[in-house]
Formats: C-alpha cells, structure tokens, sequence
C-alpha cells in the first residue's frame, strides 16, 4: 500500500509530525500529487556521501520538475487554474533551490520517506482506532493485490496452454495433410501395372495406418487441450468476477458514498488514482482473456472436433463479455458533482470521467458525452429499460462535451465547464408531496467503441437527485445524502432513521455549514431530541432506539410552532455561519438551551450573569437570558429574555457591540467578565474630533443616520421586550 495513503491517515501528534517534514525547501503539495512517482523512484540507490552520484541525482531533479509541470499543464476547469500557477511555480522554486546541489534534493525526500514509514509503521502496530483502519486498509489493499498477481498468473499460464494448443493443432494440420498426401498415392496407385502396385501398396497402407491411429490419438488430446484451457478460463473468469464485484460493487461503490457525504460537510471522497489504477487492471486482464477465448474459438473453428467444446467456448465468450460491459458501464462515473439545488439561467459544471478509457482504447475514438435532466418518474424508467430516451425535464445549455484524454494521468473525461438550466418542466403533483420536494436528476450519456469497435457500449450515469431552486428544499438532500444506501435504486432514501443516525449527519452538517471544529456535542443534541420528539426527558438513553420520520423531520410544523424542526436548525445554522462563527467557537455561545433550563442555570449565579441561546419562536433567532432585580418586587431576582436577534439585526450592529452597549450584563455564564470574551470582537470607537463632521469638517449626513439608527435600536429593545415576558 502506498505510503502516502497511510500517512493521510495519522492523527494527532503522528500527525503534526509529518506536516512538520514539509515547508518551502519541499511543498506538501508535491508530496501530495507526485506520491506515486515520488515513491517509485530509486533514492536510497543514490549514496549521498559519493560526488559522483550528483548526475543522478540532478536527473532526478530534472524528472521531477518535468512531472510537476506536466501535471501543472493537464489543470483544466476554474477550479484547476489555481492549482496549476501553484504547482508551475513550484517546479521553479524546486529548480531554484536543488538546481546547484542535487544531492540535497535527495537526502531530503529520503528523510521524508524515511520519516512518514516511521510513523506510519507506529500508527499501524499501535491499538489505536487509526492504527487498526491502516491495518484494515493494509490488509483489504493487500488482498486485492494478491488477487491480481494470481490473476495474472493464471492469464499467463492460460496464455501458454493456448500457445501449446496451437502449435500441436498446427502440427495435426501437417500431419493430417500427410494422411491425404499418402491417400492421393494409394488413389494412384489404380493407374499402374499390377506388379508395381504390389511392390508400392503394403508401404502406403502402413504409412496411412500410423498416421490415420496417430491422428486419433492427437484429434483425443487436442480435445482435452482444448477443455483443459476452458476450464482454466472458467476458473480465471469467476476469479475476475469475484475482484470486479470488490472493486466495483465494495471500493467504487464507498468512493461514491463518501462522495455523497461529502455534500452533507462529510471529509472529501478521496482521490481516484487508486481505483483507477485497478479498473485498469481489471481491463488488462479481462481483455487478455477475452483475446485467447477468440483465438480458442478460431483454433476451432480452424479444425472442428465434434464435443462439447464449441457449446463452453459460446458460454465463455459470453461471459467474459458480460464482464467486461459491468466494467465500462460501472467506470463512468461523475467526478465533479453538479450542485444540488439548480437555479434557472445561472451557470454550474460538472466532470465526468471513465476510470478504464485509457487501457481499452476509447480515447482513440473519443466519445461524446450529453447532459439532460429528467425526473425521478423518468430515472426509474430508465432503470426498467423503458424508452425515455426523447423525453426530458428540462432544458439545458451547452450540454455537450468530447471527452478528453490526459497522457501523463491517463485520465478520460469530459468537463462541462458552461452549463445551465434554461427550464424545468414540473409534473402535475398532487397529494402530500409538495412542489419543493419533487426532484430531478442530471443524466450523462455517451457511447463507447472498444477494441477498435469491436464492442460498442451505450453507457448512463445521473448525479444525486437535484431539485430546482426554494429555500426549504435543501433538507432534501441532507436526508438524501446521509441515509440513502450505498448504490441504492435512484431516489430510493429510508422514510425514517434511528435519531443516533440523524444526529451524526446533523452534526457533520452543522460543522461543515459553520466551517468549525466545534461540532454539537451531547448536551445539544439532548436539546435537539427534545425539540424533535416534544419531550423533557435529558437522558440521552432514552433518544437511542427512537425513530424520526421524513414527515416529522420536515414536513409536519413544531408542535405551537408554523416551521418545521429541519427549517429551525437550518436557521440557526444560516444565523451562526453569518454572524456568529467566532462567538460559537469561542464557546461563548451555549445556544441550545430552552427557556426554562437558561432560568434554572442563571438563578443561582450572581445579577447580571447573562447566556446566549438560540430563540425557539423565530427562525434564525438568538437570544440573550440574564439574571437581575425584579424592578417591580424588591428583593426578588428574575430571569429575563431579550427579544430574539436575527440577521437584520446583524447587519446593523454586530452582537459584540450589542452586549458592549448593555451596561447590565456583567459576566457570561458561568462567570466569565463580558469584556474578556468579547472585546477582541468590538467595533473600535471613532477617531477623536466631531464624528458627525468630515475631513473637511463638514456635516456628514451618513454617518449621523448610522448614529442615529444606533440609538433608535437602544431605544427600541428594551421598551419592546428587555423587562417583557415576551416568548423567546
């Protein structure tokens, strides 16, 4: 297994010290796109302390920034512009750094190397989580390997026997031609005088009869030959089956299940390098095979022998080509996603790619590849093999592309860079299922010629299902993307799920929309289960083997509420992305907390203790809860609520300024002074002099309507719900 997959994998200190090898003198990000080059060269047969191995390893040098701006120049699309100045200017700096001591360059990559097998080889024989997934993978890696070394030699060995049959069978033909050469000389022999053809018969006759016995003889073993071989090949092909279904229907089949989470804020898909790497493989030898079963088939058909051999022979060629049409179908793939919600008339791209154009040839003739969106009714006929092809949902532009090959990454792909959605065309729903939840799909579709046409292909892949544009349609795909199956029937997702399920993809979600570390940790989640399910209960046992349905989660409205539990968390996680990122990884926010649990925490802390949580009346609502004196009840504390901010408010006056200008909260909960929270956060206080006068000294009117509007919000919360009951 490589070396550079498993360092990806270390965490914490092994970690630190592997990004800890990298900096200007050695980029991780050529460690990152020259691993399998980098780990194929030869290092430690340079000896760092000989002069004369300089030549080598200035060739070294020079093969590396060849590579590097090789892959600089196959960047392709907006997203690969950045990379390619970076990777360009890369091969500069390497060139400018080793171009006069080389051997550096070398005793560099070799301390690096040296260092991640170190910490790789510690991060595997150690107990942790990471060491046994590495050891996983090692072993799954490993297994997958062996399968294609034994593939290799059975294809080898069956490549000989398929040799051997054919210079015997070529030799039978020879002797075969013998017997009728000796047969046309006894026919001959009618035309001469009796005495001659008494002297000349006795020794043609035996000559036939040894060659005619010798033939039977060969026509038996050639026969055997000729099973022998197929059922070598049955052997191999039910070998290939096996590895085609785990790389296909196990490790592709992962890739695009991590891809999928990927679009709830899960850890990215991954590379394709790998899986490329054995879907070539596969090919390689499926192709190999399918060539000595046509060739075992003209041996055949070159010298037929009655017997069962022309029926396994139909039978092998039919599955091999089976094999093989999994394979090219199962290889197209989308690389690049389109987004998930489409909005009419605006620009999206999308790459699609076969994983095994490059080993069979199809980049010789290159295929084009068309976009089309259609609905989930549609997708599902398609998988019937019922005829849709003229029907669409939609129209889209610029939904053509030739797919083309990459020499250097052996990559075939097509990337539509331009597209957009002119229009979609609904269907006429009624029922339950509103117009926001209908959903779509892209489809690619091409045709693939392989072996010089000897095969053609018409291939189809669809993204995740898509809908067009609404605010309340994105739980669509959270839902769809965190519980749909690994290569589950197009729009088939659970109706519910256990709640443990929905609150890890809550909380990768909330992660990745907030861009934090700062996940949702139990106690929110406590909170979250008892909004969901309208209970009190705080002990997380009792959420475990519940159930949440697609109905509950986004469909039916809070109980006393007009929104769903997915359109509240949604808001609060839209109002925290926002506004609020830096106060909820300082942990200055605790947010999910109800009214009552604020009350009960603050009572016992001393007047002006204050907490921030989000608002359960309002959609993307926060509020503050502080203890302080009831004004209408001396020696009586109360527990108050501010009037929910939202994003308007927001975009007024930051919340750091808002708890500055509120000289009554004193320490945030438990007993942090506000100040040292929040004062990094404040807005600095203007420059001295008249703020309402400019440089020239003259009366701004913009500014004292931002005073003005400043003031007119102090004025405002309290007289509407600072000392109020107001329901927050």
């Amino acid at each position: 297994m490589a070396v550079w997959i498993q360092a990806q994998q270390l965490q914490g200190d092994a970690l630190h010290q592997m990004q800890s090898l990298y900096g200007q003198h050695f980029p991780i990000e050529v460690r990152h796109y020259l691993s399998q080059w980098i780990e194929g060269q030869l290092w430690d047969a340079i000896d760092l302390e000989n002069p004369q191995e300089e030549i080598k390893a200035k060739r070294l040098l020079d093969s590396l920034i060849q590579e590097l701006q090789k892959k600089a120049e196959h960047q392709v699309g907006e997203d690969g512009f950045l990379l390619k100045i970076k990777l360009g200017h890369y091969a500069s700096q390497l060139k400018s750094t080793y171009d006069r001591c080389p051997l550096e360059l070398v005793r560099c990559i070799k301390h690096i190397l040296y260092t991640e097998q170190r910490l790789v080889r510690e991060a595997t024989n150690s107990s942790s989580p990471v060491g046994s997934l590495m050891d996983s993978m090692s072993q799954k890696y490993h297994q997958i390997n062996q399968a294609f070394e034994e593939l290799r030699i059975l294809t080898q060995d069956t490549e000989n026997d398929l040799r051997k049959l054919q210079h015997n069978q070529e030799y039978f033909i020879i002797q075969y031609q013998e017997s009728l050469r000796i047969q046309a000389q006894l026919s001959s022999l009618a035309t001469l005088p009796p005495a001659d053809r008494q002297l000349r018969e006795p020794s043609l006759l035996s000559k036939r009869a040894t060659v005619e016995a010798w033939l039977t003889r060969e026509a038996n073993t050639l026969q055997k030959y000729r099973l022998g071989l197929a059922e070598k090949h049955q052997k191999t092909l039910a070998l290939l089956r096996k590895q085609q279904t785990v790389i296909l229907d196990d490790e592709l089949i992962q890739w695009k299940r991590r891809q999928q989470l990927a679009g709830n804020g899960g850890p990215p898909e991954g590379g394709l390098d790998i899986l490329q790497s054995w879907c070539e493989k596969l090919a390689e030898t499926i192709w190999q095979n399918r060539q000595q079963i046509r060739r075992a088939e003209h041996l055949r058909q070159q010298l037929p022998i009655p017997g069962p051999i022309e029926e396994l022979l139909t039978e092998l060629n039919s599955t091999i080509t089976d094999i093989i049409s999994a394979l090219v179908t199962s290889t197209f793939i989308i690389e690049k996603q389109p987004p998930q919600v489409l909005k009419t008339q605006t620009k999206f791209a999308a790459t699609v790619r076969l994983l095994v154009g490059g080993k069979l040839n199809v980049h010789m003739n290159p295929p084009q590849v068309k976009a089309t969106i259609i609905s989930e009714q549609q997708a599902k006929a398609l998988l019937k093999n019922e005829n849709t092809r003229n029907d669409s949902s939609g129209e889209i532009l610029n939904n053509n592309c030739v797919m083309e090959y990459h020499q250097t990454t052996g990559t075939l792909s097509a990337h539509f860079r331009n597209m957009s959605l002119k229009r979609i065309r609904r269907s006429d729903r009624r029922g339950a299922e509103s117009v926001t939840e209908e959903k779509f799909t892209i489809l690619f579709e091409s045709q693939f010629s392989v072996g010089g046409n000897e095969l053609v292909f018409q291939v189809k892949v669809s993204k995740s299902p898509l809908v067009n544009h609404h605010y309340s349609i994105l739980q669509c795909h959270m839902w769809d993307n965190a519980f749909a199956e690994p290569g589950r029937v197009p729009f088939i997702v659970p109706d519910k799920v256990l709640w443990p399920q929905l609150c890890e993809a809550l909380n990768m979600k909330y992660k990745a929309e907030v861009q934090s570390n700062r996940g949702l940790n139990e106690e929110n989640l406590v909170f979250l289960a008892q909004k969901a399910f309208s209970s009190s209960s705080v002990n997380p046992e009792d959420y475990r083997n519940m159930t949440m349905t697609w109905s509950q989660f986004n469909r039916e409205s809070l109980p006393g509420r007009n929104f769903t539990f997915w359109q509240w968390f949604d808001g609060v996680m839209e109002l925290t992305k926002k506004h609020l990122k830096p106060h909820w990884n300082d942990g200055a926010i605790l947010g999910f907390v109800n009214k009552q649990q604020a009350q009960d925490m603050l009572m016992s802390k001393p007047n002006g203790t204050f907490l921030l949580r989000f608002s359960d009346s309002e959609i993307g609502g926060i509020t503050i809860a502080w203890v302080a004196e009831n004004p209408n009840k001396a020696g009586e504390r109360m527990v108050w609520n501010l009037m929910p901010y939202t994003t308007k408010d927001f975009s007024i006056r930051s919340l750091a300024d808002r708890i500055s200008d509120l000289n009554h909260l004193l320490f945030l909960y438990p007993d942090r002074p506000k100040d040292e929270v929040f004062s990094k956060y404040y807005t600095p206080p203007l420059c001295n002099g008249d703020p309402m006068l400019d440089a020239d000294g003259d009366f701004d009117l913009d500014d004292t309507m931002d005073v003005a509007r400043h003031v007119e919000e102090l004025l405002r919360r309290p007289m509407e719900g600072q000392w109020s009951g107001h329901q927050s």
